[in-house]
């Protein structure tokens, strides 16, 4: 597993690989970053073969916006192609979407958006899927959702978005809610999407799973550690039912 090639996909500079990085540390791994915002047509990488692992962080865009971002396109038959080759795959929040979205499933926008710390729940899963805890407290900023794609498990649900995270295979995981956030990583969003949470909060009711700025600052230590936890233990399933 030291020295894995791994790709991370970044959309926008203020949605990054979060503790991810810090794991990726850990193993000595090869990360390479391919980032969509810094150039019209970012080159993707020649070859699969070696890849150790891909993630696919998230981003405000819908994957329905190929016409203002072109990328879009190639993004997700890159997608494609990683998973068929058998390359474990991680995407979260957009990347879920993506993910989804490149083995044929639809996107569209949920009834509500969630933004903040809302609970998932675990959904029962046979041998060779990874079990989320029955019950945990994670991140979400997201408005649309997804289709599972065909062949796809549910792991996770909730009341407001009924498919909060499936896999495919052996080897991916797409998941609608973030558990690789961190206090800075949270800051960044915020700083540069706060006008979600001023327009969900005006409407009155309309949004309810929408928490306040305040609230969100002031989010405990604990809870992005338990996040974290998770995070881990999803990226050693993949690593380790991949045999990397």
């Amino acid at each position: 597993m030291r020295g894995m090639k791994t790709r991370i996909f970044q959309h926008v500079p203020f949605e990054g690989p979060g503790s991810i990085a810090a794991w990726l540390d850990l193993r000595q791994a090869q990360v390479a970053y391919t980032r969509f915002f810094a150039t019209p047509e970012p080159p993707l990488p020649d070859a699969l073969a070696d890849l150790g692992m891909l993630v696919v962080m998230g981003g405000p865009m819908s994957v329905n916006d190929e016409a203002e971002f072109p990328w879009l396109a190639a993004e997700k038959r890159f997608i494609r192609a990683a998973v068929a080759q058998g390359v474990p795959t991680l995407g979260i929040c957009l990347g879920a979407q993506l993910i989804a979205s490149a083995l044929g499933a639809r996107v569209y926008k949920n009834p509500v958006k969630e933004i903040g710390w809302f609970p998932v729940r675990a959904v029962p899963v046979g041998a060779g899927a990874f079990r989320l805890p029955e019950e945990c407290l994670v991140f979400h900023w997201h408005g649309e959702t997804f289709d599972l794609p065909e062949g796809a498990v549910r792991l996770a649900e909730s009341a407001p978005c009924r498919n909060q995270a499936f896999q495919v295979g052996d080897h991916v995981i797409g998941l609608q809610f973030h558990l690789e956030t961190t206090p800075e990583s949270a800051a960044a969003i915020l700083d540069n999407c706060r006008g979600e949470i001023a327009a969900g909060l005006a409407a009155g009711g309309a949004e309810p799973y929408i928490q306040g700025e305040a609230e969100l600052r002031a989010a405990p230590a604990d809870r992005y550690a338990a996040a974290n936890e998770v995070m881990r233990a999803v990226l050693s399933h993949l690593a380790r039912l991949s045999g990397i």
